[in-house]
């Protein structure tokens, strides 16, 4: 025979009864309302925070993703922007050195023609000079000459008729 404390004995090594299970059950509902009643707001808001906090980060960092797609196009267009500053720049120097060569060109033919015609002038004045001078001395010459041919004298003024009766000859003759 077996005693109440067999049973017992048995009744735990023979596995689960239907009242542990019930008592199982009760416990488990109970700590399920506990847990509903004190943690469950605080974890749904927790969880609902937690989601709001990831949702908030996701949405920055789209945001900062664009801003940084907004920057670059800014930056390209302006680097675009500073190319084409920088060819008309060098552009406008070219044509600015071009200028300035012309011009330097256009003042040294000015300058040379300048000189070419001062010299022009100075030769011919020279040769005015030249011949007033010969004129001078075959004139001389020729009174001299004249003097000694008609050995006769000359008084100032005759001689000077002579001189420029002489000189009015060459000249034509010229």
């Amino acid at each position: 025979m077996m005693s109440n404390l067999d049973t017992l004995v048995l009744g735990a090594g023979g596995g689960l009864t239907l009242g542990d299970s019930l008592v199982q059950l009760t416990v488990f509902l109970l700590l399920l309302w506990l847990l509903r009643k004190f943690a469950w707001d605080k974890l749904m808001d927790m969880m609902k925070k937690r989601e709001n906090h990831i949702s908030s980060e996701i949405d920055a960092a789209e945001n900062s993703n664009r801003e940084a797609k907004k920057l670059l196009e800014q930056q390209q267009a302006l680097l675009k922007e500073a190319r084409v500053e920088a060819q008309t720049l060098v552009e406008s120097a070219k044509k600015i050195g071009e200028d300035q060569k012309n011009e330097i060109i256009k003042l040294a033919q000015e300058e040379a023609n300048r000189v070419k015609e001062d010299a022009k002038k100075e030769i011919e004045q020279e040769k005015e000079k030249a011949v007033v001078a010969l004129r001078e001395q075959v004139a001389s010459l020729s009174v001299l000459i004249a003097s000694k041919v008609i050995e006769k004298e000359l008084n100032e003024q005759d001689q000077q008729k002579l001189i420029d009766d002489y000189v009015k000859q060459v000249g034509e003759a010229r």
